[in-house]
């Protein structure tokens, strides 16, 4: 059960983050745009350089299973302030489906950090358990 544990935690590792890792990129070749949205939702735009650390650098982390209870951690709490931030007013017909989107995904985050990052991971390697 060990092995099919472990490629079950490759697999969600490659699933989870590929949204913030495409996103983060977005964020860094569309920064000005990305800037005045924030803004527009009363969000200071000066955050975007860590929101694009968390989901472009968070992303790619979890990928490869470096610091993967932290930043899996870190990331479910992200993706329930950003749902509350951006995807609250339920009267815009999508966003009770984003907010949803993005607390099952936070689920997902949780579940990997607390279960780290499984076998197949630089966690491993570095024989870490964060």
């Amino acid at each position: 059960m060990k092995k099919f544990e472990d490629i079950g935690l490759l697999i969600a590792r490659i699933l989870l983050p590929i949204l913030f890792i495409v996103s983060g990129w977005g964020k860094v070749t569309g920064y000005d745009s990305t800037a005045q949205y924030m803004q527009a939702m009363g969000v200071p735009a000066f955050i975007l350089p860590l929101v694009i650390l968390l989901e472009l650098g968070g992303g790619l982390a979890i990928l490869f299973g470096f610091l993967t209870r932290f930043t899996a951690l870190f990331t479910a709490v992200f993706t329930v302030l950003t749902a509350f931030l951006f995807h609250s007013n339920f009267a815009e017909g999508v966003n009770a489906i984003m907010f949803m989107k993005n607390l099952s995904i936070a689920g997902g985050f949780l579940l990997l950090g607390i279960s780290g990052s499984g076998a197949y991971s630089i966690d491993r390697l570095l024989g870490k358990k964060w």
